[in-house]
């Protein structure tokens, strides 16, 4: 084998592993400003010797070249040729000296040996969290031995219209970690794992994964010096060593980097046959290198700092910090732009993903001093690159340094948004809170207010109210306070502003009114995502009722407190996971939901005429629908009921339950100051319960099943009546919504 390599401080590391992982390709030239920073470097090339799964240490030999500026430099360009390199089983990395000037941003120190920022594979430790080998170095490594992945002829990508899109938020660990999954160990925790449970992903109706950062990263980094999250083992990933290698302790049975590049493929193969698409979170933002006090030189830093970070030269030459996590990506220096546009390209080409949500996405648009841009260049390369043009580009609009974008991030019409204003306002007003009914509604009706600007559509709002860092949906409805002390940082991390409520006591509970609010809590949660006009995101666990015990910043927690628990959802197939899935496709299978356009003043009508009233809790209103499939829906986040009066259905129409609002015998036993009623239910009659507003007089009618007053949903009654997906008749014109409940009325012949 014959390695033609070019080495500069950037593009020609780029082209050293081009050329390595691809001997077809030509020869290039790159001219760079800052490509002389450094004045001696050398490449090191293993041969690793693997003991016990691991390569424990680096003495199967090592070859180190050094470069000679008058032989190995061109202009600004250092090259090198090596022939007849092993075609695999080889780890390589660089060793880079420069200025010592701290003051003007230079990182150098030639004792450490360098991660390739092309390296297309990366080397570590075998085994996630494995803590005897906590030190591990991580170094560039190449395969040319295995054939081509096969796709398979009759392979297709899902394509799947942005309007038309329900994600799923996971990690790849968490899903199939713990061992209530049924996984053999070798499997758990790991790209195979996820490929055995699509089949859950498929009941549960979504159609779109996004997967926490899947990128190379130190899940112990925390670990590698004493401190106070010493204790910690990183499990969401937001720690990038490389962006072009997947996680290689994602592989199975501790195969390594090889076999975790050729698994990933199988899982998004595996994923696109059963119609899911595949959109990876992408941490652009900052690397796992720290900051100036702590620093973990592993790649950048020690190759060209004052290119690939921002440092503030006013100021001792120091990083500048706006993702609190110690360092900042130069995302608009070109050098560092096309490294990211390249690795973009690279995942879309050779993985296939489709697409990418990009966090803290507001770094991505500061100039190289920090300061925000009108027109950030990277954000435009994305948005009109060519092979990124399938692709799914979501923004996380904000950053922490209070560039905060929501509704006002650059887009060129191509960039969809987390809406974080969508999560406050839904968690707001399902709770109660007062005054904020006219944004709920317009949240629901797909945040005209701000993505309707020049050719940007409602589906550019990704609407959610859970995501990762945060509450899980349980311990938003069972938590007033986070829970944090377990994280090592004395309960001063995770967010504080979380508009939670806990239903009446704090954390766990036998109560049984306090259980049965809170799941009823987040069914209406639920379906006020589903119906929304935007593109819905729920997060794992979720589905089943998920608990981190309070923890809402839970990114250290290989337990648990994080990992899918595949029994719980088992208890709850029946009804609260039921319910989920129901929603999802019901919003799935009808186009009201998922509108190219915004709402126009004769799509929907609000059944309103209190706006003003602070104090109002209750919304109803019907999406209209040109087929006659009107949707009739009501939200009553009061504590008390309220007698609504339903409106007419279209023309030869009737309204049909999907959720509704009868009260549940149970709950009305518990609250009718120890009046004990006895309901027997049979199969051609219901029991209707009518009630004075302050619950004091109680009067029982029995009727027929055929008069009784219906919907398709409530998120009031208990499974399976609660959702009803072919609909029941419902013909009544008033309804009583229970409290802190919602329906859901169909229009249908």
């Amino acid at each position: 084998m014959f390695v033609d390599a070019l080495l500069s401080s950037h593009q020609g590391i780029k082209m050293l592993h081009s050329l390595l992982c691809d001997s077809s390709m030509k020869s290039t030239s790159f001219a760079s400003e800052v490509s002389s920073a450094f004045h001696r470097s050398s490449i090191a090339a293993y041969r690793p010797s693997i003991m016990g799964g691991e390569h424990d240490k680096l003495d199967g030999g090592m070859v180190e070249l050094t470069l000679d500026p008058h032989v190995n430099k061109t202009g600004d360009i250092w090259h090198i040729c090596v022939e007849d390199l092993p075609r695999s089983d080889i780890l390589y990395g660089y060793r880079v000296d420069g200025p010592r000037g701290w003051h003007q941003g230079h990182r150098f120190d030639s004792s450490i040996f360098l991660v390739d920022p092309y390296a297309k594979l990366v080397e570590g430790r075998r085994l996630f969290g494995d803590t005897s080998n906590k030190m591990a170095k991580f170094l560039g490594t190449y395969d040319f031995n295995s054939l081509p992945f096969n796709w398979g002829d009759n392979y297709k990508l899902p394509n799947i219209p942005e309007k038309d899109l329900v994600i799923y938020e996971m990690s790849i660990r968490a899903f199939t970690a713990d061992e209530s999954s049924g996984l053999d160990p070798s499997t758990r925790g790991s790209y195979l794992g996820v490929i055995k449970k699509i089949p859950h992903l498929v009941e549960l109706g979504i159609n779109a994964v996004e997967l926490l950062p899947i990128f190379e990263f130190d899940e112990l980094e925390f670990r590698r010096r004493p401190n106070p999250r010493d204790h910690l083992i990183n499990t969401w990933g937001y720690s990038t060593i490389n962006f072009f290698a997947p996680m290689s302790r994602y592989a199975s049975a501790g195969g390594g980097p090889t076999n975790a590049s050729r698994e990933f493929k199988e899982m998004v193969k595996a994923l696109h046959d059963a119609g899911i698409e595949v959109i990876l979170d992408v941490v652009y933002n900052h690397t796992n290198e720290a900051d100036d006090d702590n620093p973990y030189t592993i790649s950048f830093r020690g190759i060209d700092n004052k290119v690939y970070y921002m440092v503030d030269l006013n100021n001792n030459g120091q990083l500048l910090n706006y993702t609190g996590c110690g360092n900042t990506l130069n995302c608009n220096h070109p050098v560092v732009m096309e490294l990211i546009l390249d690795s973009l390209r690279h995942w879309v080409v050779d993985y296939h993903v489709d697409g990418f949500r990009f966090d803290l996405a507001s770094v991505l648009c500061r100039g190289t001093d920090g300061s925000p841009l009108d027109a950030p260049p990277l954000i435009r390369a994305i948005a009109k690159d060519p092979l990124l043009s399938r692709c799914k580009i979501i923004a996380e609009p904000w950053d922490c340094g209070g560039l905060y974008l929501v509704g006002k991030f650059p887009n060129w019409d191509r960039w969809a948004e987390w809406n974080g204003k969508y999560r406050d306002d839904m968690r707001k007003f399902i709770k109660g809170d007062a005054g904020v009914k006219g944004s709920f509604a317009t949240r629901v009706a797909g945040s005209a207010d701000l993505y309707r600007v020049n050719k940007r559509k409602p589906y550019h709002s990704i609407n959610f109210v859970i995501a990762h860092d945060g509450f899980t949906l349980y311990d938003l409805v069972s938590y007033n306070f986070k829970h944090n002390d377990a994280n090592g940082e004395s309960g001063n991390d995770g967010s504080n502003d979380n508009f939670s409520w806990n239903c009446g006591c704090e954390g766990e509970t036998t109560d049984t009114n306090i259980k049965a609010l809170r799941f009823r809590q987040m069914k209406n949660f639920h379906l006020a995502l589903m119906i929304s006009q935007g593109t819905p995101m729920m997060m794992m666990g979720d589905e089943y009722g998920h608990t981190r015990y309070g923890n809402n910043n839970s990114y250290g927690h290989d337990t648990a407190i994080n990992h899918f628990q595949w029994g719980q959802l088992e208890a709850r197939k029946n009804d609260h996971f039921r319910f989920f899935s129901e929603m999802i496709k019901f919003r799935r299978s009808r186009h009201i939901f998922g509108r190219e356009s915004f709402i126009g003043k004769n799509e929907v009508t609000w059944h309103e005429d209190n706006w003003d009233n602070t104090e109002s809790k209750f919304l109803a209103f019907t999406f209209h629908d040109k087929s006659g499939g009107d949707i009739y829906l009501a939200f009553n986040a009061h504590d008390y009921f309220v007698k609504v009066a339903i409106p007419s259905p279209p023309q030869k129409r009737r309204w049909f339950r999907v959720v509704s609002s009868l009260p549940s015998m149970e709950l009305l036993c518990l609250n009718m100051h120890n009046l004990l009623i006895s309901c027997i239910f049979k199969t051609q009659v219901e029991l209707v319960l009518l009630f004075s507003s302050n619950l004091e007089t109680l009067s029982c009618t029995v009727i027929s099943d055929t008069t009784v007053p219906k919907c398709l949903v409530d998120t009031n009654l208990e499974s399976p009546d609660d959702i009803v997906p072919e609909g029941v008749p419902a013909i009544r014109k008033t309804y009583n919504v229970a409290p802190y409940s919602s329906i859901l009325l169909e229009a249908k012949p």
